[in-house]
């Protein structure tokens, strides 16, 4: 079998490097203030979080329909379409708080969702072009871009708001604007992608599994079991943190930089996380991804010092890392080309959902199951445990069901 040159796939892999880089640096941006901005607009406190939830659950319901853009008009055209929505629900939030609706700024966030599905993509988009070497190591690449978006984005949230900055919520109206100029620059770089577009299916080409039957494959379930509970549980507490920090009598700059703290702990493993991956096996990276993530929650319930979220918050970042590349690897290698479209969309959608809830859920745990933040914090990480034992026990089932390694 001849070897594929990896050449066009290399240059693909820098373009969504620098996509991620930019474009992800306002994801950072909306779990700072979406959840604090909330609390100020909306009519509940239970509802602080409802906004990041909106975003994610955008997510959730573009992504099946955006695969589908993408395996019938190609890569580009869904990142651009990505983008375009990330400019218009910016937009809109910036205006929901000139007015202070909380409707407004609940649909803005939702359209901020179709710009989150289309980064969940760049990750499989890096992999288009690559060969089974190289597959793990592009997608672990792509995600270490987020390295620069943890630093611009956190930043850009300090910088804007401003240290002894107004109480009000319009505060937070320089960081939709910002939103928008970074969205326009991810349109620019997209035009550099070089990835063909599917070819279109003869009539007698294979039509591939139906989802039934994708789902109950055992790889592709317990893939997207662990991918789904790696990033649920990673957007639990992240939502959290900021209303834990600024309750526990810390301000937004110091719940900035704890986020900044995460998310390069999130992105700074990928640099090796592709080469772990191919020495010992997707399923152990993954296993120990679920591990760190179980440590993150034993030091959160530790107390609320400064240092304890640092700490909790960068053993999450590590977690969400090995547990969420290590699912997207183990789910990369479990399908046809031809079943892309429809295993990635269902992924993600699977994914998203599971976010959603947990983003939603987060909210109603921090606010409204205890009397103060540290109740709530303490509420928030014991609520990992179910789900890590439900993710660990659907890897050890596969591992002894199948014990001989299996290439990632």
């Amino acid at each position: 079998m001849t070897a594929i040159d990896d050449t066009r796939a290399k240059r693909n892999v820098t373009v969504l490097v620098t996509a991620q880089a930019f474009l992800g640096s306002q994801m950072p941006m909306y779990f700072v203030i979406g959840g604090l901005a909330g609390q100020q607009l909306s009519p509940n406190a239970c509802l602080a979080t409802l906004p990041i939830s909106m975003i994610v659950f955008g997510s959730m319901t573009t992504a099946p329909w955006l695969s589908t853009v993408m395996q019938r008009l190609g890569r580009r055209s869904g990142f651009v379409t990505g983008a375009a929505g990330g400019m218009t629900g910016a937009a809109i939030c910036a205006y929901a708080l000139t007015v202070q609706s909380f409707g407004f700024f609940l649909l803005g966030s939702y359209l901020l969702g179709i710009y989150m599905s289309s980064q969940g993509f760049f990750r499989f988009a890096a992999t288009d072009t690559a060969s089974d070497e190289f597959r793990p190591k592009a997608i672990s690449y792509v995600m270490a871009g987020g390295l620069i978006s943890a630093i611009i984005g956190p930043q850009l949230v300090g910088m804007l708001t401003g240290v002894n900055g107004a109480a009000t919520v319009m505060r937070f109206f320089p960081v939709y604007v910002a939103a928008i100029v970074l969205n326009a620059i991810g349109m620019a770089l997209f035009a550099f992608l070089d990835i063909p577009k599917p070819p279109v299916p003869s009539v007698d080409a294979p039509k591939g599994r139906t989802r039934t039957q994708l789902l109950t494959t055992p790889r592709i379930a317990v893939a997207v079991i662990c991918g789904m509970v790696s990033y649920a549980l990673m957007n639990l507490v992240m939502t959290s943190t900021p209303l834990a920090v600024v309750g526990s009598g810390f301000d937004i700059v110091d719940a900035s930089h704890v986020v900044t703290g995460h998310v390069l702990a999130m992105y700074a493993p990928s640099f090796f996380t592709g080469h772990l991956i191919a020495r010992f096996g997707v399923e152990k990276i993954v296993g120990l991804g679920l591990a760190i993530l179980a440590l993150a929650g034993v030091v959160a319930l530790q107390g609320v010092d400064l240092n304890n979220f640092y700490i909790a918050l960068i053993l999450l970042g590590v977690g969400w890392n090995f547990g969420f590349i290590g699912a997207t690897s183990m789910l990369a290698g479990a399908h046809a080309p031809h079943e892309r479209g429809r295993m990635q969309g269902l992924n993600d959608l699977l994914v998203f959902g599971g976010v959603t809830f947990a983003s939603l859920a987060s909210g109603g745990l921090m606010n409204c199951s205890g009397g103060d933040p540290i109740q709530g914090w303490s509420a928030v990480n014991m609520a990992m445990i179910p789900f890590l034992v439900l993710a660990g026990g659907a890897l050890l089932w596969l591992m002894f069901r199948r014990p001989t390694p299996s290439h990632a």
